[in-house]
C-alpha cells in the first residue's frame, strides 16, 4: 500500500489509547488521525477520518467493539479492522471475524508487532496466526451447525481444485510468501487466487475463508 496508512485507535482505556499512540507515533509511515472511547465515538471517528485501519476494544460502554464493526460494515465506513481483545472470549472474537474484522490484536502485543499487524491488515492480508487458527477451529467444532457446514460445503464445491488448495493454506493461516512457497506459484498469482475465492464464497477477508474451511472439515472428522 503506497502512502501513510492512516490509524484510528478505539478503546476505553485512556491508558491503553495513549499506549498504541506512541508506539504508532514512533513510525514515520503511520498516522494516527483519531481516537475514540466507546463504539458510538468509533463509528463518527471513522466517518470523519477515513482511516484505513482502525484497532478497535471489544468490551466498551455505550456500545462495544462489535456492534461498532458492525454499524461500520453497515455503513459502508472505510477501514480494516483489527480487534483488540485479552482472547478470554473466543465467541466474541468469532463473532468479530464473521462480521468482517480482518484479524486481532492480543493487547499485550509487542510493539513491533503491532506495528508488522498494522502494515499487513492495510495491504490486505490477515493478521491470524496458525496458534489462532487452531484455537478458533476448537471453539467452531464445539459450536457447530448442520446447517452451516452445509452452506460452507456447498459454497467449497464451487472452487477449482487449484483454489481449494489456496483456500486449505489460507485456513492453516499462511501469508501470501508462504503459500506461494508452498504452491510453487508467484505472490502475484496467490493474491488473484485469493480474491477470486473471496468472490466465489462470498467472504470480505481471508479469515472468513478460513472459518468456512475449517467449517467443513469437522463434517470429515479432521
Amino acid at each position: 500500500m503506497a502512502g501513510v496508512i492512516r490509524v484510528v485507535v478505539v478503546d476505553d482505556d485512556a491508558l491503553v489509547r495513549a499506549g498504541l499512540a506512541m508506539v504508532l507515533g514512533g513510525d514515520p509511515e503511520l498516522e494516527l488521525v483519531g481516537e475514540a472511547g466507546d463504539g458510538v465515538e468509533a463509528v463518527q471517528v471513522a466517518r470523519a477520518s477515513h482511516p484505513d485501519v482502525i484497532l478497535m476494544d471489544i468490551r466498551m460502554p455505550r456500545m462495544d467493539g462489535l456492534a461498532a464493526l458492525e454499524a461500520l460494515r453497515a455503513g459502508g465506513v472505510p477501514g480494516s479492522v483489527v480487534v483488540l481483545t485479552t482472547f478470554d472470549t473466543d465467541e466474541h472474537v468469532l463473532r468479530a471475524l464473521r462480521l468482517g474484522a480482518h484479524g486481532f490484536l492480543l493487547k499485550d502485543t509487542p510493539p513491533l508487532a503491532i506495528l508488522d499487524a498494522v502494515r499487513r491488515v492495510a495491504a490486505g492480508e490477515q493478521m491470524l496466526s496458525p496458534a489462532v487458527v487452531r484455537r478458533l477451529v476448537d471453539h467452531v467444532v464445539r459450536d457447530d451447525t448442520a446447517e452451516r457446514r452445509a452452506v460452507a460445503e456447498r459454497a467449497l464445491d464451487a472452487l477449482t481444485p487449484a483454489e481449494r488448495k489456496v483456500a486449505d493454506a489460507v485456513a492453516e493461516g499462511r501469508s501470501n510468501a508462504e503459500i506461494s512457497a508452498a504452491l510453487l506459484m508467484s505472490v502475484a498469482t496467490v493474491k488473484t487466487y485469493v480474491s477470486r475465492i473471496l468472490g466465489k464464497l462470498g467472504c470480505t477477508n481471508r479469515v472468513q475463508i478460513a472459518i468456512m474451511v475449517h467449517e467443513t472439515r469437522t463434517t470429515r472428522g479432521s
